[in-house]
């Protein structure tokens, strides 16, 4: 009997040169041999470190700055960015809660506490009569002591008073409204736009009065359905992003009888 002949395996090719520098580079970049902020090497030294052409180096470089790992600043070089930190808008968490299970230091400077009465926008989203007290907190979120958001919350008044005795500069609202006030969360609504920073947010974040920044508009729900916490928070754009992975969704598969 005829043997088969035998399978031919063929190598794979090679990933292209500029490839294997910006994985190089990358992993320089993420590790942190090279830091937040510092000058990478030249295009002749990088030239020389990997024996390759300036081509080569240029789209090596240029890759990178599209994935947001460097920046350029003309006649100074390439420079490494600032990582930014992130949080996953598809899960219901505060603040703090996501970012220390990444290591990260959180505190909160205190602005404002007040109890006003609510406006129909802050009533409507409460779903209380307008003019009900409802109090108002103003918090300032320091990622490792640096500002980056400003978060601007609405409550009930009851919930309000609780809240205003309680930890405010290291805890997360959620947290203090599940864990000290007895609320178990359910749900939230959320919708994200950018907006151009007026005094206040940009006193707040460091910024520039009319930077861009990141505005999240949630209302979160207890579990029982009623809204219980309504807040606008305001992010750096260069220093923070949101998440959200979304998976596609399939009709049942429907099946027929074919007998």
């Amino acid at each position: 009997m005829q043997q088969p002949a035998p399978a031919i395996v063929l190598p794979l090719p090679a990933p292209p040169l500029y490839e294997r520098i910006k994985t190089e580079l990358r992993l320089r970049i993420l590790n942190g041999s090279y830091a937040a902020h510092a000058r990478m090497p030249s295009e002749n030294e990088l030239c020389a470190m990997f024996n390759v052409s300036r081509i080569t180096v240029r789209q090596a470089l240029g890759d990178l700055q599209k994935e947001g790992l460097v920046f350029k600043l003309h006649g100074k070089g390439t420079f490494v960015s600032k990582p930014k930190a992130f949080q996953n808008v598809s899960a219901l968490q505060g603040f703090a809660e996501a970012m220390s299970s990444m290591g990260y230091e959180i505190v909160n400077q205190v602005r404002q506490i007040r109890f006003i009465a609510a406006n129909a926008r802050i009533a409507g989203r409460l779903d209380l009569p307008e003019g009900t007290k409802v109090a108002e907190i103003h918090r300032v979120r320091l990622l490792d002591r640096e500002p980056v958001s400003l978060e601007i919350t609405w409550l009930p008044e009851a919930l309000g008073k609780r809240l205003a005795n309680a930890d405010l500069v290291t805890r997360d609202i959620f947290l203090i409204l599940e864990n000290d006030c007895g609320v178990p969360l359910g749900h939230a609504d959320v919708s994200i736009d950018a907006i151009l920073a007026d005094d206040e947010i940009a006193a707040a974040l460091s910024v520039e009065e009319g930077s861009p920044v990141l505005r999240i508009e949630r209302l979160t729900h207890a579990a029982d359905g009623t809204p219980i916490d309504y807040e606008y928070l305001y992010f750096r754009g260069d220093a923070f992003r949101y998440r959200l992975r979304v998976d596609r969704q399939k009709e049942p598969n429907s099946t027929r009888n074919t007998q």
